[in-house]
């Protein structure tokens, strides 16, 4: 589900539940998130609220929530993961199915992609390729 229509979502819930209190709000939205990078950020702001005695602000924690989850910062981090995806010791063809998926995500062009292929995969892979005659030679991702 896409940051905008779970925040949807949400919203009405509190506003159809007449759930007005900040620090309800706050507790109720995050003991929705769970499972991986969510729920490590839920249970680290919950123990923040523990510890403090008065009430949060809610723009601050709004604008927290949409700068954490939106879908431009998690388009940012997938440009971030395939510009350091390395192949190392991945089989070939699991890291180029990886890359990819990666590129897509990350909306990189062709061109910028195959530099990141070059760069990142095993360079032997790399010279046996470059070392086929140039008629054999791959022009594009999809060769």
């Amino acid at each position: 589900m896409k940051f905008e229509d779970w925040w949807r979502e949400i919203r009405l819930f509190l506003k159809s539940n007449r759930i007005m209190e900040t620090n309800n709000r706050i507790t109720l939205i995050l003991a929705h998130l769970r499972g991986g990078v969510v729920g490590i950020y839920a249970q680290r702001k919950l123990n923040e609220l523990d510890k403090e005695t008065g009430t949060q602000d809610w723009k601050d924690f709004v604008r927290e929530i949409k700068t954490t989850f939106s879908n431009k910062t998690k388009a940012a981090n997938t440009e971030w993961k395939i510009e350091i995806f390395k192949q190392e010791k991945k089989n070939t063809a699991d890291f180029i199915i990886e890359f990819n998926a990666l590129a897509m995500k990350a909306d990189t062009d062709e061109l910028h992609a195959i530099f990141l292929l070059k760069k990142n995969v095993q360079q032997d892979i790399i010279k046996m390729i470059l070392g086929y005659p140039p008629i054999a030679i791959p022009e594009s991702l999809k060769k």
